[in-house]
């Protein structure tokens, strides 16, 4: 069973709460503040994992948790972190935050790592709250909350050629001739029912990863048969060989066929319609109608496609196709088309910043200058001259309380920010 779309939450580590304590020492007030400082919460993290294929595992556990972070002691004793939470996915993962609707992450590298939520920060115990008129302090911070989210995982499979065509075309039996893939063969439809992968080593060339689609049909982009279940799949292979029973013993048209499969590709996604696509005319060794093969043959010249004309059963052609594929593939560069939101995280990255201590606003004139580390990080992800990047740039600084700073300060409309070089007008 291939299970490729799960629905998860995680929660990280809440932080450690501070300590409140006294030492005992002779002419210190109430023995002197020594509460040690909570420790952090757990972070959780998605790993790629090369000895998990499937998201199988999370049918049956949906909720990760990681640990708390410990609370501090006294004598300055600093409470433990909580342990990371590493969860194992397959190569080709998609994490989708379902809250934001946004994709966060495309694990596609083996050993990858992704941060999916953070621990919360440990409070301060009250050696921190110490001064000269306030020498006795009777309390501490308590731990910040981990991150808690809801996910989606989908898993695109990663293929470098990918064998798409009508059920019972001689898919499965061509990706067995030419690779260790062993998909289920038989004389009736739908015998393949889960994508296969297989390596193929060409004579010539380099390996490349080829996947048999189980059946597209007319409607699969509707949901009709296996539906969009397994277009999804084809989104990331570089190539597409479209097989076609040339022989018709299904019934069929083959240009009807070619016709029927690319105008599904066309309404499930303008990237599959874009694709490079050869035309593999298989079954030639039954095949008894010619006109039915001249057919084919002038419908890929009108559309600038090449065609091979192979017998899967007999290996009739395989060797020469393939190494066509192997050198075609030299020439076409690996494609990321999953956009990942690149501003994922550093909100949270900056808000849990003590910002107050490391960021200073100053008036000078009419501009209100704004400088500091959490302020950096925040302009080094924003592009000043886009407006959906202004909108998040406000809303983090409206987060950290620098615009209501900035209206204690006597801000007016029509003042400027300056902010990293850059000077904005304030308006309300």
């Amino acid at each position: 069973m291939v299970i490729d779309y799960v629905k998860i939450s995680v929660k990280a580590g809440d932080g450690g709460n501070g300590a409140v304590s006294f030492r005992r020492e002779k002419y210190v007030a109430a023995g002197g503040p020594d509460g040690g400082d909570g420790g952090r919460g757990g972070n959780i993290y998605f790993k790629v994992d090369s000895n998990t294929s499937t998201l199988l595992d999370f049918k049956y556990k949906k909720k990760f948790k990681a640990e708390n972070g410990k609370n501090g002691e006294g004598a300055r004793k600093i409470g433990k972190s909580g342990a990371d939470l590493y969860i194992p996915v397959p190569k080709g993962t998609i994490v989708k935050d379902v809250d934001k609707n946004v994709i966060v992450a495309d694990l596609s590298e083996e050993g990858q790592e992704f941060l999916i939520a953070k621990g919360g920060k440990g409070g301060r115990g009250n050696i921190h709250f110490a001064t000269p008129t306030r020498q006795v302090p009777n309390f501490a911070e308590q731990g910040k909350k981990g991150a808690e989210k809801n996910i989606e995982l989908e898993l695109k499979m990663l293929a470098d050629v990918g064998l798409i065509g009508f059920p019972n075309v001689g898919k499965s039996t061509l990706i067995s001739r030419v690779s260790s893939a062993r998909p289920k063969i038989a004389n009736y439809h739908f015998t393949t029912l889960d994508p296969a992968l297989g390596v193929v080593n060409p004579k010539k060339g380099e390996p490349f990863v080829m996947a048999d689609i189980p059946g597209i049909i007319e409607g699969a982009s509707e949901g009709v048969g296996l539906g969009i279940q397994f277009l999804k799949h084809v989104e990331r292979t570089r190539i597409l060989l479209h097989v076609i029973d040339v022989a018709g013993s299904e019934g069929r048209n083959p240009v009807d066929d070619f016709n029927k499969i690319n105008d599904e590709l066309k309404k499930y996604s303008d990237v599959l319609a874009s694709k490079k696509q050869i035309v593999v005319a298989n079954k030639t060794d039954i095949a008894n109608d010619d006109e039915l093969m001249k057919q084919l043959e002038e419908k890929c010249k009108a559309e600038g496609l090449e065609l091979f004309k192979i017998s899967a059963a007999t290996n009739q052609g395989i060797d020469e196709l393939i190494d066509h594929v192997a050198q075609v593939l030299k020439e076409i560069p690996k494609e990321d088309i999953v956009v990942v939101d690149e501003m994922y995280g550093i909100e949270d990255e900056i808000v849990d910043q003590e910002w107050t201590i490391d960021t200073e606003i100053r008036k000078d004139g009419m501009y209100y200058i704004i400088k500091g580390a959490p302020i950096e990080r925040l302009m080094s992800k924003v592009n000043v001259f886009d407006v959906e990047s202004r909108q998040y740039m406000q809303k983090i600084l409206k987060q950290l309380g620098i615009m209501d700073k900035l209206k204690e300060m006597g801000i007016q409309e029509g003042d400027f920010i300056e902010i990293e070089g850059y000077q904005l007008e304030y308006s309300e």
